[in-house]
């Protein structure tokens, strides 16, 4: 490999949130990697600070190329330049988009477990979350259609918040299901919001498909939330983008999140875009190659040390989603119990929706000596538990 991955720089005491923990704790919680991000990237953002001026900033047209040449040369997928407007980051666009086109005590639906942020970009802008639960079944999650489309055609739902790899279960949609998806949207009048940010964290050999990729009535409906800061490790920087082919809708958009002031780049967040998806992609390869690595490893122990919980197959992000419901049913209790007894702080299932209880979500995204040290505090975690009380 070019690139090192089985080192990582200690980030204690660098104001991390993911860090900001006890001496004796292992954080394997948030969803950031302990990587250092590209080097390419990190050359590029040496280059701008070296000019010594860090006033305001437009959003020029080597931005633009970076995104469009990235989604058709890794995804397939071609972008007009003006679909693309830019945002600091996904979580603000989403919480915009929930503001500009609802209206209080509406409904947006999410199908869960999901990323536990949606619950928050919905519920404080005074609409209701309708979780539409996931079928597990087997070992794997499926989209119950018959209830999808209930919730989607009730007179007061407006708006589906997609997450596409779904986060945490990892899955990654077909575009059978995405196209099932917009017909649906379409029939009942909802506008699709769709999370892309875990794109890019993909196994080798396979391949996400973008929701607007699928068919015209995906791009006519909806907006994708897209950004190279979760697979280049660089959430930091606050710089991401939405897609919005449609001209109305888009126009919607755009002015929520210019009413919201969050449609202005800082003096970095365009430099590590255009680096990242100009510079890094033979880096991203590697990491990919890496991390999956680090999944096989981390499932085929769990098979063979903690038999009494399964790790749920998947080809995409980093995160692992690890059923617990045959050692404790409630997955609060369980994390607290697991962190408290050998300092491995990972994020109990209940967070992500009713359908989360009984799950575990830990992330991989680190060397793999630290990887082993988790696991192997998740085991003594397990079997130090008085499974009765949890």
């Amino acid at each position: 490999m070019k690139y090192d991955f089985d080192n990582a720089p200690d980030r204690r005491n660098t104001g991390s949130y993911k860090w900001n923990v006890a001496e004796n704790e292992l954080p394997m919680w948030v969803a950031d990697m302990d990587f250092q991000t590209a080097p390419e990237i990190i050359e590029a953002l040496k280059k701008r600070t070296a000019h010594g001026v860090f006033g305001y900033g437009i959003i020029p047209d080597e931005w633009y190329e970076a995104y469009i040449s990235w989604w058709e040369r890794r995804h397939n997928y071609k972008m007009k330049r003006e679909w693309l407007v830019f945002c600091t980051g996904v979580v603000p666009a989403i919480s915009s988009i929930v503001r500009k086109l609802t209206t209080p005590n509406e409904n947006v639906v999410i199908m869960t477990p999901v990323y536990n942020i949606f619950f928050n970009s919905i519920i404080n802008n005074g609409c209701r979350a309708l979780e539409s639960p996931l079928k597990y079944e087997d070992g794997k999650y499926l989209i119950d259609f018959v209830d999808l489309e209930k919730k989607l055609s009730d007179s007061q739902t407006s708006l589906l918040i997609l997450c596409n790899p779904q986060n945490p279960t990892g899955n990654i949609w077909s575009v059978e299901e995405l196209s099932k998806i917009g017909k649906l949207c379409e029939k009942y009048g909802v506008t699709v919001i769709s999370d892309e940010i875990h794109c890019d964290i993909v196994r080798p050999m396979c391949e996400y498909v973008p929701f607007q990729s699928v068919s015209e009535t995906n791009r006519n409906i909806s907006i994708a939330c897209i950004a190279p800061t979760k697979a280049f490790n660089i959430a930091g920087m606050q710089t991401a983008a939405v897609c919005v082919p449609d001209r109305r809708l888009r126009h919607k958009v755009w002015r929520g999140l210019n009413t919201d002031e969050v449609a202005e780049p800082n003096s970095y967040a365009v430099c590590a875009a255009s680096a990242a998806f100009n510079e890094g992609e033979e880096w991203l390869s590697e990491l990919n190659a890496y991390l999956f690595k680090n999944r096989d490893y981390a499932e085929k122990y769990i098979k063979e040390n903690i038999p009494e919980i399964k790790a749920v197959k998947s080809d995409s992000t980093y995160l692992l989603w690890l059923d617990v419901s045959e050692v404790s049913g409630d997955s609060e209790k369980l994390s607290k119990h697991i962190r408290k007894a050998t300092g491995l702080y990972i994020t109990p299932g209940a967070e992500y929706g009713s359908a989360g209880e009984g799950f575990l979500r830990l992330n991989m995204a680190c060397p793999i000596s630290r990887l082993k040290d988790g696991l192997s505090r998740l085991r003594e975690g397990i079997y130090s538990a008085d499974i009765q009380s949890l």
